[in-house]
Parts: C-alpha cells; sequence; structure tokens
C-alpha cells in the first residue's frame, strides 16, 4: 500500500512519477484541515498552511515539504517534538525576487540607476543577488547583515546606521524573527524612519512584519521617505488599506513567483521528501540559477510589475485572488 501524500493545490510541477511511490491528493488550501490529513503521511505546501498541532495533533504526517524560503508557517520546535522532519527550498526564487526589485526600481527611475547607492539589508540568498547586480548596473551597493558580519568579519558590511545616512534605495531581505540578538520584526520601526536622510526609496519584498506599517504610513505621510515598494505586508492577506493607498507600487506576495523559481523550489522538497521515506528517487529541473549577466534592458524586458499593481491597488480585497491566480513569469535571461 502507497503512502499518502497531500499536496496544496497551488504547488505546481510535482512530477507525475512520484505518484509511484505516493498515493497522491491535491487540496485547496483553505481545505487542508485536521480531518483531511489524519490519514495522510505527508504534506507539501506553501504559506497558507499553517502548520501547527491544531493541524496535525493526532494524524500520522511524518513530513511537511514547504514549496518556499521560509518556514514562519510552520511550528517548528512543535514538529521536532513530535517526530516531523521539515524541508524547504532556500534560494529557490531568489533570482525572481531580485527581478522584482530591479524591474520596480527601473519603474520609479526610468533615466536609469547608475551612480545611486542601494543599501542592502540582509545578503544571503536574495540579498547577494541584489548586492550583485546593484554592482553591474553602476550602483554603489551598501551591504548590511549583522550574523554574518559576526561570523565573516566587518569587511564588505555596514550597519544599519550607515544605510539610513547614505542609502538612494533600502531594499530588505531578511527573514522575520522576533527572539534573539539580531531579531528582526519591526526592524523598519518609526526610529528607523527618523533617522533617515536621504529620503530613499523603500523597498520590502522579504516578510511583512520586518516593517512597522504604522510607522511606515506615518513616514510617508510626512515625506521622510520616497516611494515605497510593498510586495509582502503585515497581516496577509488582510492588509493595511491606508498603506496600500500611499505605496508607489503594491503586489501580493508574488515576488518570486517565476516558473525557474516553483520548479526549484518543487524539486528541492521532493528529493527531500525521497530521501526522507528512502524512496529511490530524484527529481532534476535542469535549470540555469543565475544569468550571466544583467543589464537594465534585460531585467526591464523581462517583467512589469505594474501590471499587479493595477489589479492591486483598487482593492486590498483582492490580494489572494491576484497571488493565487498569478501567471508564473519567466527570469531575467
Amino acid at each position: 500500500m502507497k503512502m499518502k501524500l497531500i499536496v496544496e493545490s497551488h504547488v505546481p510541477y510535482v512530477p507525475v512519477d512520484l505518484a509511484c511511490y505516493f498515493d497522491i491528493e491535491k487540496v485547496a488550501p483553505e481545505n487542508i484541515d485536521a480531518a483531511c490529513v489524519r490519514d495522510a503521511d505527508a504534506l507539501i505546501v506553501r504559506t497558507r498552511t499553517r502548520c501547527n498541532a491544531a493541524l496535525l495533533a493526532g494524524s500520522r504526517v511524518k513530513f511537511i515539504g514547504t514549496a518556499t524560503i521560509g518556514t514562519d508557517h510552520i511550528d517548528m520546535p512543535w514538529c521536532e517534538a513530535n517526530g516531523i522532519a521539515v524541508a524547504n527550498a532556500p534560494g529557490c526564487n531568489a533570482p525572481a525576487v531580485a527581478q522584482y526589485v530591479y524591474a520596480s526600481l527601473l519603474r520609479l527611475f526610468p533615466e536609469g540607476l547608475a551612480g545611486k547607492t542601494i543599501g542592502v539589508v540582509g545578503v544571503g540568498h536574495v540579498g547577494s543577488i541584489v548586492a550583485d547586480w546593484g554592482e553591474q548596473l553602476g550602483m554603489k551597493v551598501l551591504c548590511c547583515d549583522p550574523p554574518r558580519a559576526e561570523v565573516e568579519g566587518s569587511e564588505g558590511f555596514v550597519d544599519l546606521e550607515q544605510i539610513s545616512a547614505e542609502a538612494d534605495i533600502i531594499s530588505f531581505h531578511v527573514p522575520h524573527t522576533v527572539d534573539g540578538k539580531h531579531a528582526t520584526h519591526h526592524i523598519a520601526n518609526r526610529p528607523f524612519f527618523g533617522s533617515l536622510r536621504r529620503r530613499p526609496v523603500i523597498i520590502n519584498a522579504a516578510r511583512g512584519p520586518i516593517v512597522d506599517t504604522i510607522s511606515l504610513i506615518h513616514a510617508i505621510n510626512i515625506g521622510i521617505v520616497g516611494p515605497v515598494v510593498m510586495d509582502t505586508w503585515e497581516g496577509e492577506p488582510n492588509i493595511n488599506t491606508e498603506l496600500l493607498k500611499r505605496v508607489a507600487i503594491a503586489t501580493p506576495h508574488i515576488a518570486g513567483y517565476s516558473h525557474e523559481g516553483k520548479v526549484r523550489a518543487t524539486t528541492a522538497v521532493v528529493n527531500a521528501l525521497c530521501r526522507h521515506f528512502c524512496i529511490d528517487y530524484s527529481y532534476e529541473s535542469g535549470l540555469p540559477y543565475l544569468p550571466e549577466r544583467v543589464t537594465e534592458q534585460s531585467i526591464a524586458a523581462s517583467f512589469d510589475p505594474m501590471v499587479y499593481d493595477a489589479v492591486l491597488s483598487p482593492l486590498a480585497s483582492n490580494f489572494e485572488i491576484v497571488r493565487n491566480t498569478y501567471p508564473l513569469r519567466s527570469e531575467v535571461r
């Protein structure tokens, strides 16, 4: 008898060969509940499925694969305590998020980006690509990543205060953490906005709660920030309508939604699933990770975020509709 695998219906590119090993049931995220998963052995989900005791207690689930970079939607300590392995897909959509950042900037600065200073806060999978592409496009790049600087040394890194003082653009690419020395919850708060010196563009394509919504609205209202690009929002999908009215580009958490990113994510979790259950099967995407070089022309030709801004901006309640029906784009080539 095959093991049962529940796959959230919005996870694409699950290989048909997987049905040789699992009885696969595709379920809409709103229908994944405790009754649904009780007799499942494994789940493949996205961020809309909250994987916690309420969902999993009493089930036979032993593996969760999330086809996302983050694991905020998974109660990791509870899963560990209850023998449930968790796998995610770090870096899978990093090129797509970098594409989003620069496509948005080229909308705001059609004259070009050369000579501008971009502050990259968080220099992991996404931030390192954003930094590299900024240099390729002739920008001055300031990298802020206190955890990396602590381990690797301060050379090549600056603090948030320097970015606040010098950056024309500040782009956030940190995880959302609430505890510890380098917690990022509301890292962009009223003191942060009050420290800005150059009325910079603010971009959040990381996690919604790293930006204090009320403080950002205040900063916009008093003119201490420039245009704001928001893809990730506090309280998704119930986003703040006042902020929605005030940002320059508003999209519903689709910065990483590329064809290639989705293939990489599914590839990563399917292979982790098979390793966990000692199944002799490997799925290979064969996709290149990055183009050899980017230009403003290649980025602008690849994606226009204003198409999705136009759909979301009139109505906050469109958030989930647009996100779940988003046509996957191709990355920069």
